[in-house]
This record gives structure tokens, sequence and C-alpha cells, in this order.
């Protein structure tokens, strides 16, 4: 399986992380892009610098690298995952401005009829977010909102972020046991 996963300006960059982590185990070969907005982020939230992050990808590219391989529809992916996702790339996603290698690597997924899923980390939503969000889910880009359940009772925040990524995968076809999952 063959994936590129983008992490943006969005707090929850430990939901990128995570997810990096289980697909390096996994043996998915990644293809990440880290915007210069998650840099701060991960610094803040992560304590730790870009590069830790990167080690855990197949492979690597800058934002604003479009040369990049991943921004053609002639290299064949299983899909795409933006994690966290900022309101400022859903909104170019949405509206098809392509400035930088994720927001590119969004639009080849898209008309190539790829998975693409979005992770949007922010609250409250306002209209704007809303029908950007509407307007992408008509296209069959799947929306995944960090908001973790508690039916699986998590003990620590680990949990709950698993639970996100868990969900992530799912989406992705996946497998895994980060969370137990409802049963009668």
């Amino acid at each position: 399986m063959r994936l590129i996963v983008a992490i943006t300006g969005a707090s929850g960059v430990v939901y990128g992380e995570r997810l990096l982590r289980v697909m390096q185990k996994k043996r998915v070969e990644t293809h990440l892009i880290i915007s210069k907005a998650a840099e701060e982020v991960i610094d803040h939230e992560l304590k730790i610098k870009r590069e830790e992050l990167e080690r855990l990808a197949s492979h690597v590219y800058r934002a604003d690298d479009l040369t990049a391989p991943i921004i053609s529809g002639s290299f064949q992916t299983d899909g795409m995952i933006i994690i966290p996702c900022s309101m400022k790339t859903l909104a170019g996603i949405t509206h098809g401005y392509s400035d930088n290698v994720i927001l590119r690597a969004a639009d080849v997924t898209l008309k190539e009829k790829r998975k693409l899923v979005l992770v949007p980390r922010e609250t409250p939503l306002n209209m704007v977010h809303l029908r950007n969000m509407l307007d992408l889910a008509s296209q069959g880009v799947r929306i995944l909102p960090a908001m973790p359940a508690y039916y699986h009772e998590p003990g620590k925040i680990e949990d709950l972020v698993d639970f996100i990524v868990g969900k992530a995968l799912d989406l992705l076809g996946i497998e895994h046991e980060l969370f137990q999952r409802w049963s009668d």
C-alpha cells in the first residue's frame, strides 16, 4: 500500500504522528508533506522537530517542491490523508487553490478518484467551514473530525488519539486493533 500523508498547521499533530508510527509498523509506504505552519505546531505540541516525524515516513517532500512525484496523476497511490487538516487547507482543496504540494496532491487525489480523508481539528465550526466540508463530502471526500468516542472507555489521552487514528485507518481500508469496537 502507498499513501500520501500530510500534516498541516491545525492543533492535533499528535494524530499525524501516531498515524505515521502505525503505518511504519505496518510497513505502509508513506509519502509525507509537513506544512510550514505545522512545523510550529509540532514544536509546540509534541516538543520535537519536524525531522523526527520525517524519519517515520518512507519519503518526504517539502510543501514548496512542485517537482514532487506525488503531484502527478501518473504517480499511483492508494489515497491521501491530511491529519490534522487546517481549515485553510480544507478551503484550498474545496476551491481548487493548489499553490503547494499538499493542495496539489489533494487535487490530484480528487481528480483521479482516489481515497481522500481529511481530519479537521477546529471547533466551533462556522458556516464557511461547514459548507466547505459539505462540498468536499459531495465529491466523495471522507471527513473525519477529530471527535473521539467514549464507549471504549478510554483511560488515557493516547486511547482517544488511537480512536481517531483507528477510524482514519478504517476509512483507508487498513486493519488495526487501536481501539475496542462496539459489540453486543
